[in-house]
């Protein structure tokens, strides 16, 4: 019987690459000069630059863990609470062993923003365990899931911090996280955290809310291009969660799928891909190889395919000065956080690429997330239907005002889905009384 880390490896196959020394690709300095860039463009005090550019605080835990032979392992986590102006702070949690404090940080600040491009009421959160939990087994791992969450017990609760799987975390390791949490508060709190199980009151369509919302922003970019999907081809770089319900709700909608690909290499087809049975392929050899009916490739082939859309699902700092060039799509869905460098940002601009930035292309996790947590508020339940509903909603509403600043202020898609989340934070603390107004700080005494 296949067991839980096994699991992990298979549905986290598009594990992120670690944060580089190099400023130029570290996520936490990159999205600090994107806020500053939107904080100016919209005319707003330093101030409120200097509240967003770091979290609100940080924490780090040592985490003692008694292994199967019986030894202690002390393992090191974090978790980073951003802002909580718009509500308590939410978001993932990772087990990898590339997880770093400005990893996290960068990650919480990009919750915040998605949270408010989406008209979420949360701030944004992030959590990781430096671990290879394919190295575990499921004892020790939920051990270490268990104890992540007695470390963390002062900062989080469903009107504080709520946690959510993340790269190398699923269903079950929420079960073991939220059964912690209700053991030490002496009762059931559902809502402490979301994508758990729908028997402990998980919710329907939350496993493919993140594809689903990618591929919903992939119709809306299509349709102001004058691109018909249904003569449209595609690449894919990854093949985890995220990339196989993209791969299969782009093939529904008649999508030709001619390159895919995950961390054992790249598969090509001419004719498109049959994706259902990639999926089920590898849920057998866990790896897109060898599949029936395509030739090898490698990522830079896979980003030089002749296509109208690529997904960049993987890695974090893809797109680069080096890559760039290549790519001859006219739409680039950022379903991972961080794909795209500044450099690599810039030659797809002067390329004419239209970008479907991360903090708004891979905003259907979270705002399903949120669909979660006020089910478990009510104690009412949705249908998947409703929930589906309720996400494309939600993405074509925060699509079109991205799309409406784009327009306004002559701008890319990134630069705009800055501006709208910045620039509702900065509402949120104006309405607070912490700016007087867009242009000067509060400074008095209390």
């Amino acid at each position: 019987m296949e067991n839980i880390s096994s699991k992990i490896a298979k549905n986290n196959s598009k594990a992120e690459a670690p944060i580089t020394a190099n400023k130029n690709e570290n996520p936490y300095e990159i999205v600090k000069e994107l806020i500053k860039e939107s904080v100016e463009a919209l005319r707003l005090s330093q101030g409120v630059y200097s509240i967003l550019e770091k979290p609100a605080r940080v924490m780090e835990v040592s985490i003692p863990v008694k292994m199967d032979d019986g030894q202690i392992r002390n393992f090191t986590g974090y978790r980073s609470q951003h802002i909580d102006i718009l509500g308590p702070t939410k978001g993932g949690i990772r087990f990898h062993p590339k997880v770093d404090l400005d990893e996290v940080k960068a990650l919480s600040i990009w919750m915040s923003l998605k949270s408010a491009i989406l008209g979420l009421p949360f701030g944004g959160g992030k959590g990781g365990v430096i671990v290879d939990p394919t190295q575990l087994s499921e004892c020790e791992l939920e051990n270490l899931s268990r104890s992540y969450i007695r470390a963390l017990i002062p900062i989080i609760g469903p009107e504080k911090d709520i946690p959510a799987p993340d790269v190398n975390t699923n269903p079950q390791v929420m079960g073991w996280m939220l059964d912690e949490f209700d053991r030490l508060r002496g009762y059931n709190v559902p809502g402490f955290i979301t994508g758990k199980p729908i028997i402990i009151g998980g919710s329907q369509g939350r496993i493919e809310a993140t594809g689903r919302g990618v591929v919903i922003t992939i119709v809306q970019a299509a349709k102001r291009l004058n691109i018909d999907l249904k003569n449209a081809k595609a690449a894919i770089q990854g093949f985890g969660n995220v990339g196989s319900m993209t791969a299969k709700f782009l093939h529904e909608l008649g999508v030709k799928i001619i390159g895919i690909s995950d961390a054992s290499g790249g598969i090509y087809s001419q004719n498109g891909i049959d994706v259902p049975e990639l999926i089920k392929y590898v849920n057998n050899t866990k790896a897109v190889m060898n599949f029936p009916g395509t030739t090898r490739i490698d990522n830079d082939e896979l980003f030089s395919l002749p296509v109208d859309i690529l997904v960049p699902a993987a890695l974090e700092n893809q797109i680069t000065e080096r890559t760039a060039p290549m790519i001859q799509a006219k739409i680039v869905a950022e379903a991972a956080n961080g794909p795209t460098t500044p450099a690599g940002d810039q030659i797809l601009d002067e390329k004419g690429v239209f970008i479907i930035p991360d903090i708004l292309c891979n905003s259907g996790g979270v705002t399903v997330s949120y669909f979660e947590w006020v089910q478990n508020t009510m104690g009412f339940y949705w249908k998947e239907k409703d929930v589906n509903e309720k996400l494309e909603e939600k993405m074509i509403y925060a699509f079109d005002d991205v799309f409406r600043m784009t327009v306004e202020k002559d701008i890319d898609m990134r630069k705009a889905s800055y501006m709208v989340g910045v620039g509702r934070i900065a509402e949120a603390l104006k309405a607070r009384g912490w700016v007087k107004d867009w242009s000067m700080p509060i400074n008095c005494k209390a």
